[in-house]
C-alpha cells in the first residue's frame, strides 16, 4: 500500500489568526491585545475544536463579557475572516502530490460548525481522500484516539503515514505511533521532507 501524506490545516495549509477578524472591529491596539488575551482567546476557541457547540460557548462568553456581545457573536458568524489566506507554497505541494497519485488526508483541530462554513469555500480540499476533523470526532490532537481514527480510515499506520503539523505536541504524538512526522515551518522545508520520504 502506497505511503500517504497527512496534512494539518491551520498554519500549514491556511494562515489562521483571530486578530485578522477583530482588528476590523477594534481600532485601539491595546484594547485588541487585551480582547484576544481575555475574551476571544485561542484557548477558549479550542473548546469548539474539541466538540463544544457554539450555542453553548457563545452565551457563556457573553455573560462574562457583556460589553463585547457583538464581537463574540461576530466570532461565531464571521469565523472565515480569521483565515487570511493560504500558507505560501503549501497548496502547490498538495497539487503536486495529487498529480503524482499520492493518497492525501487531512487531520485538523477544527470546530464542526466552523468547518461546515469553511470547507465549501476551498477547492484545495477536493484533493483529499478523507478529512478527519476534531470537532466532528469530538477528540482533538494530540490525544491518541484521533490518530487511531486516521489509521482506521486511511487503512495505514506507522511509517506508511507521512504527517506535517505546526504544533510540536501533535508531531510528538504522531511519532509515538511510528508515523513519519515532521514539524511544519514553511513550504520549502516541507518540500525537502516530502522528497526525502519518496513522495515527491
Amino acid at each position: 500500500m502506497r505511503k500517504a501524506a497527512v496534512f494539518d490545516v491551520g498554519r500549514v495549509l491556511f494562515h489562521w489568526q483571530l486578530g485578522a477578524l477583530f482588528e476590523k472591529l477594534i481600532d485601539d491596539r491595546e484594547e485588541l491585545d487585551w480582547f484576544l488575551s481575555h475574551v476571544v482567546t485561542e484557548e477558549w476557541h479550542f473548546e469548539h475544536d474539541r466538540g463544544r457547540a457554539l450555542a453553548d460557548m457563545v452565551p457563556e462568553r457573553i455573560a462574562l463579557y457583556p460589553q463585547y456581545e457583538d464581537h463574540i457573536r461576530a466570532y461565531a458568524s464571521r469565523f472565515n475572516e480569521t483565515v487570511p489566506g493560504p500558507v505560501e507554497g503549501s497548496h502547490e505541494l498538495v497539487e503536486r502530490l495529487a498529480a503524482a497519485g499520492v493518497p492525501l488526508f487531512c487531520l485538523t483541530n477544527f470546530g464542526d460548525e466552523f468547518w461546515q462554513m469553511f470547507r465549501p469555500t476551498q477547492a484545495i480540499f477536493d484533493h483529499f481522500e478523507d478529512i478527519i476533523v476534531s470537532g466532528v470526532e469530538k477528540v482533538a490532537k494530540p490525544q491518541a484516539r484521533i490518530y487511531e481514527i486516521v489509521e482506521e480510515r486511511s487503512g495505514r499506520e506507522g511509517a506508511a503515514l507521512f504527517f506535517t503539523d505546526d504544533n510540536p505536541d501533535n508531531i510528538a504524538a504522531a511519532k509515538a505511533r511510528g508515523w513519519d512526522a515532521h514539524l511544519f515551518t514553511d513550504a520549502g522545508a516541507l518540500e525537502a521532507q516530502l522528497v526525502a520520504a519518496g513522495l515527491l
